[in-house]
């Protein structure tokens, strides 16, 4: 086909601009690519090595004497002279060796670099006659105090370029913006603004509606009804709660309720619809993965303090409040706090409200969490555990009994 026809047959019509001029790219492309090798030279060295150059400096100088001497003898109808020449020439050279001592600096070179590096965006810009953009995934894998420092530099290279960040991360596991003179990095609501893309179970039926759509989407793909038949409304509902309404998780959590169901048969008392007893055992069987991430997304140094106060948490829930759910009084703000927070964003926890009032303590507002499901059902299933169903209207009462309450301020 020729080119008229394809984009046609792709995007319905021809393009609205011209091409890109060829030697303008051919020539972005060659500084793109110097760029690159720079880089990846400072990759594969040594930071903050000691080394060492040698510089020479060669000077000559050339001197030149010349000297004459003239006779003459003068005779009848006659002159005869002679002259004898002689030049002299010396010359001379100098050689001087200074020996200079300095530590590579990987930051210093992209702090020097820059500007090549706003000029490279800002061609882009003219070139396409459009936005760049440049994502930046998984922050929360550096080191926090450095977070701020790298959102800071790709921030110097956007600002006026033409440039977009996309920057995805974990936000109680971050820092992208710190106090200073000057400030590093950047303020949310001046800088830059949040997108937050999970949908939590605070927010359970929005949730619930977008992952039934999700299921009704990839069962219609093989022929399935869109109604959902295969699973009860119960199972539904176990399956949003096991998921955190993480979508990856749900999708991944519903293959094993399948599973699940097919093991113990079409021939039980539940029939052959995923309920929510099929869910509770994939729960259980997807703890594990869950903690292989929990693993892999914290530092070494982190891992046992984490996992100490989710062990706290884990045990006030099913030994001493007997119940799926706990309080947080909302002024409290101190290092347990921190990790519960990280531990909703590691998805072992879940917020459910961010506002729950308690009978018996007048004017105190708390936030409501709920433990994660692997933690109390398929093999971990606790007998009598107080389920509290807070999305419902009935749930209201049952989350404001003061033995619910893990941390609160002391008076």
């Amino acid at each position: 086909s020729n080119k008229a026809s394809f984009w046609k047959k792709y995007f319905g019509g021809k393009p609205s601009r011209p091409p890109f001029d060829k030697k303008a790219c051919a020539a972005l492309i060659a500084t793109i690519n110097g760029h690159l090798v720079s880089l990846k030279g400072q990759l594969h060295s040594a930071d903050n090595a000691e080394i060492e150059a040698v510089l020479e400096q060669a000077a000559s100088t050339k001197e030149t004497a010349t000297d004459a001497f003239t006779a003459g003898i003068k005779i009848p109808n006659a002159n005869v002279s002679s002259s004898i020449t002689g030049t002299m020439e010396q010359m001379a050279s100098t050689q001087t060796k200074h020996l200079v001592s300095f530590r590579r600096s990987k930051v210093e070179f992209l702090r020097r670099h820059v500007m090549d590096f706003q000029s490279v965006f800002a061609q882009m810009g003219t070139l396409s006659g459009g936005d760049s953009y440049l994502i930046l995934d998984d922050l929360y894998h550096l080191r926090r105090p450095e977070q701020p420092l790298v959102v800071d530099y790709l921030h110097s290279i956007a600002k006026g370029n033409r440039l977009w960040l996309k920057i995805g991360t974990i936000k109680h596991r971050s820092s992208w913006y710190v106090h200073g003179s000057p400030p590093q990095g950047m303020k949310l609501g001046d800088d830059a603004d949040e997108i937050d893309l999970d949908l939590t179970l605070e927010k359970y039926l929005i949730a619930k509606d977008f992952l039934r759509k999700i299921l009704q989407n990839l069962a219609a793909s093989v022929g399935f009804s869109g109604h959902l038949d295969f699973l009860t409304e119960t199972g539904l509902d176990r399956m949003v709660l096991a998921s955190g309404g993480v979508a990856r998780d749900f999708l991944a959590i519903f293959r094993r309720s399948v599973l699940a169901t097919k093991e113990r048969g079409d021939e039980s008392s539940r029939g052959e619809r995923i309920g929510a007893e099929d869910v509770n055992v994939a729960a259980g069987d997807y703890e594990p993965t869950k903690r292989e991430e929990f693993k892999r997304d914290v530092y070494d140094e982190e891992e046992s303090k984490l996992n100490d106060v989710f062990q706290e948490v884990r045990d006030f829930c099913l030994r001493t409040a007997n119940s799926n759910c706990f309080l947080i009084d909302k002024e409290m703000n101190d290092k347990k706090v921190d990790a519960i927070h990280e531990l909703v964003d590691l998805k072992l926890l879940h917020l459910i409200r961010s506002r729950v009032t308690v009978n018996t303590r007048q004017g105190k507002i708390y936030e409501a969490y709920m433990l994660d499901l692997s933690q109390y059902a398929g093999a971990r299933k606790k007998r009598d555990l107080e389920l509290v169903e807070f999305w419902t209207n009935d749930s209201r009462d049952q989350l404001r009994k003061a033995s619910l309450i893990y941390i609160e301020k002391a008076k």
